[in-house]
């Protein structure tokens, strides 16, 4: 019987779906009616997993799915669904861990077949033309000949994969010391490139919050040889090709070991957290580099990644045109001698010297990405110049390329937004006005947060996950209540406004009715209203981004301290006491965790300000470094549980308080520091 299926990607708003909106393939999005279909025919799945800005996604479009014949065979022998892993995270975790089962890595674009009823047999990343098309007959000549073979292949992988993210609860009673963080670290170290910051190895992935929980602990323990390593990767960072040194802005990873060449996209998550990270960074060492990246990132984001409404958008490709009209990756960002020369004069020397246009700086076919490898003050004094004359230069360059690669063919751009992703990006709006006071971060950050709450918030107190043409379809993932609870939360101690501090607290309330799982004291990174997939996973280790559990166990651990919750803090701490036993071989993917651990070792206060003063002392109390603190702050008076009967008018109090003991309270900020770093 013949079928004549179409591409239904058309009607979808990711901007990755649409751009496979007119492959010959009969792509269809994944949905209730297509897995229906699917076991009506009982037909093969084929399911492909991507997103906009992976190169090597656009690659195998190019080669295969394009492509007629390939075409022909997809159409004819599956179901074939295309998955926006940014969109769908559940769907993509699923197969991510079969194909990781299956082969032993995994990595996009991720191409799985399953069973009509949704269970995986076989999958993998990329691969060319021809291995595709001979592995899909080989595939599906297996079904029809022996399809035993394959279901009973399906009930084993379906036990591996269930197998996989499971999280026993932890009986024995929770303790957390400062020796078991210091085994951790010990065994983390190993893999520490201190040469050029980072691990010691290619890729190189940013990890913001290794390094976040890093700085956190070598300042708390005055270890000055972790602070260092600490700011050997920032600087690195910075100084190489994986930042955007004319525009700002980070790339998602660096090729090779000395952050020298990006793999040229930028996503949004990584920013954000980036922003966050340097900021705090300044905090501690006063380093003007950091205070750039800060200012300069914010400033692509605004530029490049920004919505008239406030939200943000998710990425920006690798690949863009040539002058010559073919697709390259990095393209957009790299540059050569002669055309330096002809825009920089009489400055090129000095230019490249800076910059590295040498050997140093060249990539490949003569181009060379913008790195660099002194500091200002070695560079001043090989030249002669005052910092001045040097700042000065530096923006007239910056001007003048940036207007250069403005007139270039841009990269294309994920205009779809995310609430996760957007959250993160707030919280990096509301960490860099917490440490620079700089009135327009706050500005970002709260028109952002109205966005997530007009747009993104329903009426039923559940959050959508994704936004674009006025739609929201997706039903919120944990990570989409974890990272809004977290950034509300931070806008609260900036702006004392209680509405984000409730908002936060509503949000929880929800995420135990729909996402916890009471057996084990985690919480489900899908809601119990979704349709179930193979598995319902918990996601609790840290990768680029904490896993949600991780972020969730933070916010618990804080707003049980807020509003004096005493489940909220059983919670956090059974949570951390279930992944305990994995950590210490693993520091680097549970630095989050380990992160709230230090609240447990180290003694974490609770700075109650009341008083009509009390929005300037928090300004002043920010300019100094404490992150085992919460503040909770009102300017008249408030029933909240750490500021009843606290107000006194005409004067303004800040009350110290640690395991719901109180110093007396003080007037000046000194002295509350004092109380605080004693």
């Amino acid at each position: 019987m013949n079928h004549t299926y179409t591409n239904n990607l058309i009607h979808e708003t990711s901007p990755y779906l649409l751009q496979h909106a007119h492959n010959p393939v009969d792509w269809n999005p994944w949905n209730e009616t297509t897995l229906k279909k699917a076991k009506e025919e009982n037909k093969l799945i084929l399911v492909s997993v991507g997103y906009a800005a992976c190169h090597w996604c656009h690659v195998m479009e190019h080669e295969s799915f394009e492509d007629t014949i390939v075409a022909k065979v997809m159409n004819s022998k599956f179901i074939n669904i295309k998955v926006d892993r940014e969109e769908r995270p559940d769907v993509d975790q699923v197969y991510m861990n079969a194909v990781q089962l299956m082969t032993g890595s995994g990595g996009w674009p991720l191409n799985v077949v399953t069973l009509p009823d949704g269970r995986p047999v076989w999958g993998g990343t990329y691969f060319r033309k021809e291995q595709w098309i001979s592995a899909l007959e080989q595939i599906s000549d297996l079904y029809i000949r022996n399809p035993e073979k394959l279901y009973d292949y399906a009930d084993k992988l379906e036990q591996g994969i269930k197998s996989m993210d499971i999280v026993a609860l932890n009986t024995n009673e929770a303790e957390f010391d400062v020796e078991y963080i210091e085994e951790t670290l010990k065994n983390w170290e190993t893999y520490f490139d201190h040469r050029e910051g980072g691990l010691k190895r290619a890729p190189k992935f940013m990890m913001p919050n290794n390094y976040h929980f890093l700085l956190r602990y070598a300042y708390q323990s005055n270890n000055i040889k972790l602070q260092e390593f600490v700011n050997l990767t920032l600087t690195q960072m910075a100084y190489g090709g994986i930042y955007d040194q004319v525009g700002g802005g980070f790339s998602r990873y660096a090729t090779d070991v000395n952050w020298h060449v990006p793999h040229f996209e930028k996503m949004l998550y990584d920013n954000g957290q980036l922003v966050s990270l340097y900021s705090d960074a300044y905090l501690i060492t006063k380093n003007k580099l950091y205070k750039d990246v800060v200012f300069e990132t914010l400033e692509f984001i605004n530029r490049e990644l920004t919505s008239t409404n406030g939200a943000f958008y998710s990425s920006l490709d690798a690949d863009s045109n040539t002058p010559e009209g073919h697709l390259e990756e990095g393209a957009f960002y790299v540059w050569q001698k002669e055309e330096l020369q002809k825009l920089l004069t009489l400055d090129f020397d000095l230019f490249s010297d800076y910059y590295n246009i040498n050997n140093y700086g060249l990539w490949e076919n003569k181009n060379y990405v913008l790195i660099r490898k002194d500091d200002d003050e070695s560079f001043l004094k090989k030249h002669n110049l005052s910092i001045e004359a040097l700042n000065e230069k530096k923006q007239n360059w910056k001007q003048i390329l940036l207007q250069t690669r403005d007139r270039r063919s841009r990269p294309r751009l994920d205009d779809k937004t995310l609430t996760s992703w957007n959250a993160l990006m707030l919280k990096g709006f509301v960490d860099a006005y917490r440490v620079f006071e700089e009135e327009n971060f706050l500005i970002s950050a709260e028109k952002n947060a109205n966005f997530i709450i007009h747009n993104q918030l329903r009426e039923d107190g559940g959050l959508n996950h994704n936004f674009k043409n006025n739609t929201s379809n997706i039903n919120g993932y944990l990570e989409d209540y974890a990272t809004t609870i977290d950034a509300f939360i931070g806008l609260y101690e900036n702006t004392l406004d209680e509405k984000w501090l409730n908002t936060a607290r509503d949000l929880t309330n929800y995420t135990f009715d729909y996402f916890y799982e009471t057996s084990n004291s985690m919480f489900y990174f899908t809601s119990n209203e979704d349709p179930l997939l193979v598995t319902r996973n918990i996601e609790y280790r840290d990768n680029v981004i904490p896993a949600s559990n991780s972020i969730m166990a933070k916010n618990l651990f804080k707003l049980s301290h807020y509003f004096d919750n005493k489940y909220y803090y059983k919670t956090a701490t059974n949570m951390l006491n279930n992944v305990k036993p994995e950590i210490e071989n693993y520091g680097s993917n549970y630095s989050n965790w380990l992160d709230l651990m230090l609240n447990y070792t180290n003694p974490f206060y609770e700075v109650a300000i009341s008083g009509r003063e009390a929005t300037q002392k928090i300004k002043d109390l920010n300019k100094s470094y404490i992150p085992n603190k919460l503040i909770i702050g009102s300017t008249q008076e408030s029933n909240m549980p750490l500021l009843k009967n606290r107000y006194v008018e005409n004067e303004t109090y800040i009350y110290v308080c640690v395991n719901k003991a109180c110093k007396l309270p003080v007037k000046e900020i000194e002295k509350a520091i004092e109380l605080l770093k004693n």
